[in-house]
């Protein structure tokens, strides 16, 4: 269902990411992101002269290589377009983040790393949805894992949808339903994935980042 109908109004940005996941030949999974800034109309740029509309006033891309254990093998980023001349200078820096692992404190870690002066604002925002989208690439994975029947599913009370009284936890496990709405004791883990603590247990983060994909 579409939104409502907007007031009349006139197009002055759009911000475009695109994300994906892949597995490789080697066992290795990456993860690609893409953001693209553009506005509607021309305006000066004093390292570039003038942008035009359309033109791509930022465009970043980024690749985290990922083992199966969520650990960052590489990272690669590229800054394309930019607003200023030395942008671009900043991009190997992201090289840092290998060795880290995705899961509780990934974005505390990030900023420890490639944070304020050390990195690029654009390109550090893309690695909360690059998480999220390792989850999602790696969801077949865990689909293959043995689970632990008598442990509550760790998506429950992350959502909506996962409720405790909810019509799709009482089809999915339905010894775990309740008739009324269990209060959450703690974030949703998919949150803890990005702010996390290092205590809490990295089985339940992963398995929240497998809500979206059923």
């Amino acid at each position: 269902m579409p939104l409502s109908e907007p007031e009349p109004r006139e197009k002055l940005h759009t911000r475009t990411i695109v994300l994906e996941g892949y597995r490789r030949a080697d066992g290795l999974f990456d993860v690609e992101a893409r953001l693209t800034d553009t506005k509607s109309y021309g305006f000066a740029n004093e390292d570039r002269g003038r942008i035009e509309p359309g033109e791509p006033l930022h465009g970043m891309l980024m690749r985290l290589t990922i083992d199966a254990e969520m650990r960052v093998v590489a990272c690669e980023a590229n800054t394309e377009y930019a607003p200023y001349a030395i942008c671009p200078a900043i991009t190997p820096n992201f090289a840092a983040l290998a060795g880290l692992r995705i899961g509780p404190g990934w974005m505390r870690a990030v900023r420890e790393r490639v944070g304020g002066v050390k990195g690029c604002t654009h390109l550090v925002e893309l690695l909360g949805p690059m998480a999220t989208v390792a989850f999602q690439t790696l969801v077949v994975l865990r689909r293959e894992a043995p689970v632990d029947e008598s442990r509550p599913p760790a998506l429950l009370n992350t959502c909506h949808a996962y409720a405790a009284d909810s019509p799709v936890v009482a089809r999915r496990w339905p010894r775990f339903a309740q008739a009324e709405r269990a209060a959450a004791q703690h974030e949703p883990a998919s949150r803890q994935v990005l702010e996390g603590s290092a205590d809490d247990d990295p089985r339940d983060v992963q398995a929240a980042g497998s809500a979206a994909a059923g």
